[in-house]
């Protein structure tokens, strides 16, 4: 998908990291683009590949991590797969930005908040030390700190979680990026501070035309938020569509268990959650099938043989899922059946 309207396209992407015991497959044939402006969630457990997936964007996947497969191209940027270190710090922060999980270990300790956030303007503009800070208390005011020139001479340990969170993406939004990754932005906080950050990034995404890549493991976070969700498993993309798709026409027996296993608050008082049963699947040996059938109570001997391909079940709205493929092969056989 090359259009130009299309800020992201990622045809695909296999990443992998070399171990002594083998290659764990990461990130196994990830296909997905982004439009100028648009809001995707990339959800799924832990280990599922959401976040090394996001950060083969930016260039800062760590050793023994490499991207062995795939393109990826960006606001104009082709191959970004194939950059070297030193072009990839000339778009970081400038173009493409990020928001780490824990602000805590992404601050340094005994730097103020204001020198980190200057250090990130004079970095990647050519403003003077004056106009830097002027930038940075514009910027920390902009999500909705208060007093902020105070706030620019004290130091993390002196914030909250909240605030540190607000001041890293006062510190991503520096140079009013393209793109904004969030990994995991609201894991460590409370549930109404985690509602204040959402409603942030919302907002200053339609002030600046910012396009957001949301990664979390909790469908809910993404529900109000997102434009489209992508459900990721064992390195894949199982599923991806629409938030009302993915939410009210789910498709794949992955995305049907994340959705039982989330609190409902219009379901009746003893309502039990329904797990997902047994373990992910090992990536250093992933399995020739689907890699959900040792954990589907609908697997059929298909699923154990042969990788599902994607199905399109309406526009914009695909599943890689065996089922679908039967269904709609029954569906077409009875079309056949009325019309003899």
């Amino acid at each position: 998908m090359n259009t130009e309207d299309t800020l992201l396209d990622i045809e695909d992407l296999h990443v992998s990291f070399f171990t002594p015991a083998g290659e764990v497959k990461a990130v196994t044939s990830v296909t997905y683009s982004m439009k100028y402006g648009e809001v995707l969630g990339i959800v799924g457990e832990s280990g599922s590949g959401k976040s090394v997936s996001a950060y083969s964007l930016m260039g800062i996947i760590a050793d023994p991590g490499k991207i062995v497969g795939g393109t990826i191209s960006f606001n104009g940027h082709e191959h970004m797969e194939k950059m070297t270190e030193k072009e990839f710090r000339k778009i970081r922060g400038s173009e493409i930005s990020i928001i780490f999980q824990d602000p805590m270990t992404s601050l340094n300790p005994v730097y103020t908040i204001g020198n980190q956030l200057i250090e990130m303007l004079r970095l990647h503009t050519t403003k003077t030390k004056k106009e830097c800070w002027d930038r940075a208390v514009e910027l920390l005011h902009l999500v909705g700190m208060n007093e902020p020139e105070k706030r620019m001479k004290q130091y993390p340990h002196e914030f909250s979680g909240g605030m540190r969170q607000r001041v890293m993406i006062a510190m991503a939004l520096a140079c009013e990026p393209k793109l904004l990754i969030a990994d995991e932005p609201t894991t460590a906080l409370d549930v109404t501070i985690q509602a204040q950050i959402l409603e942030l990034m919302v907002e200053l995404k339609k002030k600046i035309n910012m396009s957001v890549i949301i990664i979390t493991h909790d469908l809910g976070v993404v529900s109000d938020v997102c434009d489209r969700i992508a459900v990721m498993y064992a390195g894949k993309i199982v599923e991806i569509g629409s938030t009302d798709d993915i939410f009210y026409n789910p498709q794949h027996c992955y995305t049907l268990g994340l959705l039982k296993s989330i609190p409902k608050i219009h379901e009746d008082e003893h309502e039990r959650l329904i797990p997902i049963e047994g373990t992910p699947v090992d990536l250093l040996n992933p399995p020739a099938g689907c890699p959900f059938a040792s954990r589907c109570d609908k697997c059929m001997k298909i699923c154990l043989r042969e990788m599902p391909p994607y199905t399109e079940i309406s526009e914009g709205h695909v599943s890689a899922c065996w089922l679908i493929q039967k269904r709609q092969m029954e569906e077409a056989k009875a079309e056949g059946g009325k019309e003899a």
